[in-house]
């Protein structure tokens, strides 16, 4: 069986926790509104007006003068994260991160030790509460697009398990638009085709799925019958660590992308760093306004965790590996393959001066970010995006 657990308005769970005089205040994690900001998190208090996540912060004001506006605190979430994260490896060893916020966890083998399913769920959900003071949604379910759907039905401080017996009985009632990859486009299709619910598209031939999606018309058919075949991959086995952004208006300047790509493989080395980790191969992933996507790569003579050595071949990537007519762009990656886990210090892609003076900045940078947050030190490039674009959490 699989466990599903989502922590509930995280961000804004955290900062209400630390702060007891927000109690029951409407709160959004995320950008200034008058700097053309994008909600992180909302609580479920400033919900109830129709504040959601990615929407632009101005947005949120509108519809909600009172709330309250806090700066996100990037660095000190993901310190909750590991410790939310040492509560999974209680129960079992096979824990597949999906973000900050969210994880999958494989407990099938581990019955014996500690119960059902429903039992480990519980435990973490209560072990989460009683150390750390912040509410989980868990769902439960025999595979991973299932539990991630249980999770969500009764947020906040939700608890739902899907009988493997009663899969179909489960999803028949649910819109199609919980299927996964059925967006706002697919669910315009579907609503001509008369099609409103995940029962009323499974009765659908394949072949009139096809016709409409292609491809992606079998993978949705998988879907609504409760079929999802994916192993949840333990985060320590993970071969590529990577971060990406999608961006709330396409962008089409270069030199933006540029600013991009810098911070987002600035967050990349730093997690490196932070796990002692090294990768040899650099990608990029940019997704077009019109959603097609590539990837481009470029392997290193060395593993590195140097934000300069990382930077150099990201930014080359972008610089001539693009088609020079192409689209604005509406999604932006960065990532490293071939992890290196030997501790062993890269050599080559510097002399050894020079190689001591990059790690030097490397610490210092990281130590003065851990004290005073990830936006306290920032490369120059860096800061054009700032006053142009926000991305909206992908």
């Amino acid at each position: 069986m699989i466990i599903h657990v989502d922590m509930d308005a995280f961000y804004a769970s955290v900062e209400q926790r630390d702060r007891p005089e927000l109690e029951g205040k409407p709160i959004i994690v995320g950008g200034s509104p008058d700097q053309r900001g994008v909600v992180a998190a909302a609580n479920y208090a400033v919900r109830q007006f129709g504040v959601h996540s990615a929407m632009p912060s101005s947005t949120a004001r509108r519809l909600c003068p009172h709330a309250i506006f806090l700066p996100a605190r990037l660095d000190y979430y993901a310190q909750i994260s590991d410790q939310i994260r040492e509560i999974f490896h209680r129960f079992t060893p096979l824990v597949e991160p999906l973000s900050l916020d969210e994880a999958f966890l494989d407990v099938s083998g581990s019955e014996q030790l500690f119960g059902t399913a429903e039992s480990v769920g519980r435990k973490i959900k209560e072990a989460i509460g009683r150390e750390l003071n912040l509410i989980a949604s868990v769902g439960i379910a025999p595979n991973k697009f299932l539990a991630k759907i249980a999770s969500d039905l009764e947020k906040p401080d939700g608890f739902v398990q899907v009988d493997p017996r009663g899969v179909q009985a489960f999803l028949d009632s649910l819109p199609v638009e919980r299927l996964w990859g059925v967006g706002r486009q697919t669910s315009k299709v579907f609503q001509k085709l008369g099609v409103r619910t995940i029962c009323q598209l499974r009765a659908l031939p394949l072949s009139v799925l096809t016709s409409h999606f292609g491809s992606h018309g079998e993978h949705l058919s998988k879907l609504a019958h409760g079929i999802d075949n994916r192993p949840v991959v333990p985060d320590r086995k993970a071969k590529s660590i990577s971060n990406e952004t999608t961006f709330a208006t396409d962008i089409d300047d270069q030199e933006s992308l540029r600013a991009w790509l810098l911070e987002l493989t600035e967050q990349v080395a730093r997690r490196l760093r932070r796990h002692a980790l090294r990768g040899r191969t650099v990608e990029i992933k940019v997704r077009f306004a019109d959603f097609q996507t590539i990837t481009r790569s470029r392997k290193l003579p060395e593993p590195t965790n140097s934000t300069q050595a990382l930077w150099e071949q990201a930014n080359a990537l972008l610089s001539t590996r693009l088609p020079s007519d192409h689209l604005p762009v509406r999604l932006l990656g960065m990532g490293v393959t071939e992890i290196d886990r030997t501790g062993v210090t890269q050599q080559q892609l510097f002399d050894e001066a020079d190689r001591e003076r990059q790690d030097g900045l490397d610490e210092v940078g990281d130590q003065i970010r851990d004290r005073y947050g990830s936006k306290a030190l920032s490369r120059g490039s860096t800061l054009k995006h700032d006053a142009r674009h926000r991305p909206k959490p992908t």
